[in-house]
């Protein structure tokens, strides 16, 4: 197992978008000194096994074996199980592959021996190779509920099953004020050693939002010493992956980069904006949010790294105005 030494930087994450960036510090810090707090309320139990689909981006990506088409799941993926399932008349809308279904597998069954998720997590990983410390945002169980005009949604029945398709009016995180803030999220966010929080292009509404509705974690954010500092989603008036501008559309909010900012309010010291919404970033300030333009579509392994140096120069620049 990794010795955890207290980290320099945490990143808040979701699945693809933020990974890429997870992936990006975790080759520029310290990856002995990088905490990555991974969204657990798309978790949810199918066929009676534990799916965690943050987390396991989040690993696959850092891992080296993720799959680049699709998004989510594991490279040279073959689907055997899914195809004898199918022909039983099993439930096939969530698929799972034969190499991503055996971490589902071994994660429900320590879950059932009483394993916490985040020691499982922390052992995947350390057999994955991944020498950054990942953890769910809380082992807890916290599950994020989509309001429609037609009734609430699990999660994973909207943004799977039904394809983002159903008109969002809202989000509930079930279970989200009992459940305890992981408590290695929590000791870091008061460790002075922390130089920088990165809140990662993933979706507000669905992935970070879930991490800020779990008890004191937006107070311990605001007063925390190191800068907050969000990567912009959306960019040119577009996410860069996923149903976030849809959601915004269907919410009444404009479809921008600053409106992400908004989102976040007073919780940002700074943002970061693709040189394509240079134009708004007065905007951003005029709210008193600091502003950083660089490129911040990541294509290549180069351009994640370059994001994540710009992202922690950011931070110490902060650092040096305090």
């Amino acid at each position: 197992m990794i010795e955890a030494y207290p980290p320099s930087c945490i990143a808040l994450s979701g699945g693809a978008g933020g990974a890429k960036l997870a992936a990006g510090l975790a080759r520029v810090v310290d990856p002995a000194r990088l905490l990555i707090v991974a969204n657990t309320g798309d978790d949810f139990e199918h066929l009676g096994l534990y799916i965690s689909p943050d987390l396991d981006t989040l690993m696959y990506t850092l891992a080296g074996i993720n799959n680049r088409h699709t998004g989510w799941g594991r490279a040279h993926e073959t689907w055997t199980f899914m195809a004898a399932l199918e022909a039983l008349g099993g439930e096939t809308w969530f698929r799972l592959g034969d190499g991503d279904l055996a971490t589902h597998v071994e994660r429900t069954r320590r879950l059932r021996a009483d394993a916490t998720l985040t020691a499982i997590t922390a052992d995947f990983a350390a057999r994955l190779g991944i020498a950054a410390r990942i953890v769910p945002m809380s082992d807890d169980a916290v599950r994020t509920v989509v309001d429609t005009p037609a009734g609430p949604l699990a999660f994973q029945h909207y943004f799977v099953r039904d394809r983002c398709q159903p008109q969002v009016s809202g989000f509930r995180f079930e279970g989200a004020v009992a459940a305890q803030a992981n408590p290695v999220f929590v000791e870091a966010l008061s460790d002075p050693a922390l130089r920088a929080i990165v809140i990662c292009p993933s979706n507000p509404f669905i992935s970070i939002d879930p991490i800020l509705a779990l008890p004191d974690i937006r107070t311990r954010l605001e007063t925390a010493r190191a800068p907050v500092i969000a990567v912009s989603p959306v960019v040119g008036g577009r996410a860069v992956k996923g149903p976030t501008t849809k959601m915004m559309r269907e919410l009444a909010m404009p479809e921008s980069a600053a409106a992400v900012a908004s989102h976040y309010g007073e919780l940002l010291d700074g943002f970061v904006l693709d040189p394509v919404d240079a134009p708004i970033a007065d905007q951003v300030r005029a709210s008193g949010i600091d502003v950083l333009v660089t490129n911040t579509v990541m294509k290549t392994l180069a351009d994640k790294e370059t994001l994540a140096h710009a992202v922690l120069d950011f931070a110490e620049e902060y650092h040096r105005r305090q």
